[in-house]
């Protein structure tokens, strides 16, 4: 099966001199350049809005796209002989973000202001993003809720008593960050946002960052896209840099030193940013995971990642309480 999918080639006039797999897509050299193969399992419209956001990135900004190729007919889904769904996307050769790099990171925090600028298009109310408030509210209910389960059991492993452990601290900071939202200028930001069409990458991590020469920044998998305030790219983006960089406020003013040499950030989106950091995301995710999958084994490295989360609490927290 190393070729499934290969043959939609041939409805854009194109043949692959070599092949290669990637993370579940086939990247293929061809005559007019790399592109990439991956199965399509969206909606045709949401995926002709993606193509004219990215459009739009390339008209406005330096940073390179995997661009949705049009077949010869002129569509953007293609499929084989056993009729399944492909995309066929432009690609590009490059090293993917270094999060150990502050180079990498830096420029990687530019990019995304250059695609904060221009990612504005009409709102389409099915992709607007939950609002935080609700957001932070069911997260907490699920907390609550995973608390009672694992209260209620009679041996606890490893993982379930760390989670006791420490449920009572993370969960007060979380209902304290959706206290602080609801006292803030949030849903004001959010119309502002909605009305001038701000989208969202959705995804914006080191994978989908790469550096493909020429001083050239490429990002990727925009699949995620969404209407929604700007703050949740950078926040996104930095909380996974910060949590392996131990909370480094001094590596946090350097990224928004980058990102506002190129779109300046206003107060309330600041002190939204704050908010979104004082809210223990990472903790609530890893306790979700465990909640909604087999919980007759835990692996050590769900373990591990509970240890390292209650670890950094002190740092974590010093952060959250210092102004941007």
């Amino acid at each position: 099966m190393y070729d499934r999918g290969l043959s939609v080639l041939e409805q854009y006039g194109l043949e692959a001199v070599s092949v290669r797999r990637g993370r579940g897509v086939l990247i293929c050299e061809t005559a007019e350049g790399t592109v990439l193969i991956r199965e399509f399992c969206g909606t045709q419209k949401k995926l002709e809005s993606q193509a004219a956001l990215l459009g739009k990135i390339a008209g406005e900004t330096r940073i390179l796209t995997d661009e949705i190729l049009k077949n010869r007919e002129g569509g953007y889904v293609s499929s084989d002989s056993e009729n399944i769904p492909y995309v066929v996307k432009r690609w590009y050769e490059g090293k993917e973000c270094d999060t150990r790099n502050e180079k990498d990171i830096c420029s990687s925090m530019a990019a995304l202001a250059q695609l904060h600028k221009a990612m504005q298009m009409p709102v389409q109310e099915h992709y607007v993003r939950e609002c935080l408030p609700g957001e932070f509210d069911r997260h907490n209910r699920e907390l609550r809720k995973i608390r009672k389960f694992i209260s209620t059991k009679r041996r606890k492993n490893d993982f379930e008593q760390l989670f006791l452990d420490s449920v009572s601290l993370f969960l007060s900071h979380g209902e304290e960050a959706q206290k602080r939202l609801s006292c803030s200028g949030y849903q004001k930001l959010r119309e502002d946002c909605l009305g001038k069409g701000t989208v969202c990458h959705g995804e914006y991590n080191q994978h989908n960052i790469l550096f493909a020469g020429e001083a050239r920044v490429a990002v990727t998998n925009f699949d995620k896209w969404n209407f929604d305030m700007q703050t949740a790219d950078i926040y996104q983006f930095m909380r996974k840099i910060l949590e392996k960089h131990d909370w480094s406020g001094a590596l946090a003013g350097q990224m928004l030193h980058a990102y506002e040499q190129v779109r300046t950030l206003s107060k309330e989106e600041k002190e939204n940013l704050m908010i979104r950091f004082s809210y223990p995301e990472k903790y609530w995710k890893l306790a979700n995971h465990y909640y909604t999958h087999k919980k007759a084994w835990i692996s050590q490295k769900s373990v591990e990642k509970m240890e390292k989360l209650i670890e950094q609490h002190d740092k974590w927290r010093n952060f959250t309480e210092k102004k941007l």
